[in-house]
């Protein structure tokens, strides 16, 4: 069997409700998964309100994804194995939520100014319960209302990085998400090392206490894989992978179960997580 630990669901940016993400995984045949959502745990917390954490039929890690602050790089971390009711967790996710409200305001205004016929409603319609608004909703927002074909012609128009619309992202620096993720008892996972583009910085990572690294990436070819393989095994990291999967049409993989790693990697994750609880 085959596992998948790097999904969003519609709580951050995905195109899939926690209870269809799971169902959709256990259909791929999937042993273990892990959601991942940006800044938030209320996906999984749905999924235990519900009754469906811990899920039957398949083995659910609670994950989550920081973007993390950097002048040059795009740097995002990932939690595995977190408490999702950890209140010093929750406290600072209510932090970033708040700042990701003011910037989705801001970037709502300047599409306006720019003509384009959007509002904050409009989108808030799209993002459904989720508190993490991001450029995604926004992109699927312009693309109902006929503004653009694709969500990729949104971003590619205007809600690309230091396009006519782009308002700096509220981040935590790596220190501060590593050491909230060890506070909430889970693991610190670089993800995809490669869409970094500097090794220099995954070395910084690594001494400032990162668990292991996501080695396993649709976008890191076999000499890329076998690189960052090298690297995890030298300093005695984690190797983890996912598809990132969000449910998005014209992004790979389009469905679960296309991209997944071998259980193996998982069930390392998994056994720490049993293990802490005994």
């Amino acid at each position: 069997m085959s596992s998948d630990l790097h999904m969003h669901t519609t709580f951050s940016d995905g195109g899939l409700t926690p209870e269809k993400l799971v169902l959709a995984a256990k259909q791929a045949g999937l042993h273990y998964m892990a959601i991942t959502d940006h800044d938030t745990v209320s996906g999984i917390r749905n999924l235990y309100e519900n009754g469906l954490y811990p899920a039957k039929g398949i083995e659910l890690i609670p994950g989550i994804e920081f973007s993390v602050q950097d002048p040059e790089h795009e740097v995002h971390i990932l939690g595995y194995n977190i408490d999702i009711f950890n209140l010093q967790l929750q406290e600072k996710l209510d932090e970033v939520v708040e700042h990701r409200w003011i910037r989705f305001s801001q970037i709502i205004e300047k599409l306006q100014d720019l003509g384009y016929p959007i509002s904050e409603t409009d989108v808030l319609t799209i993002a459904g319960a989720t508190k993490s608004i991001g450029r995604a909703h926004i992109a699927r927002a312009l693309v109902k209302k006929g503004c653009f074909k694709t969500m990729g012609d949104a971003f590619e128009k205007v809600l690309y990085k230091n396009g006519p619309v782009h308002v700096p992202h509220y981040r935590l620096s790596s220190i501060d998400v590593i050491q909230l993720i060890h506070d909430a008892g889970g693991l610190v996972v670089l993800a995809h090392p490669k869409l970094i583009h500097d090794d220099a910085v995954i070395e910084r990572l690594i001494k400032e206490g990162i668990d292991g690294l996501e080695v396993f990436y649709p976008q890191h070819n076999a000499i890329e894989t076998q690189l960052y393989k090298n690297l995890a095994e030298k300093y005695h990291l984690f190797m983890t992978g996912g598809s990132d999967f969000h449910a998005i049409e014209t992004r790979y993989p389009q469905k679960i179960g296309q991209f997944t790693i071998e259980d193996s990697y998982a069930e390392e994750l998994y056994a720490r997580k049993k293990e802490e609880v005994l």
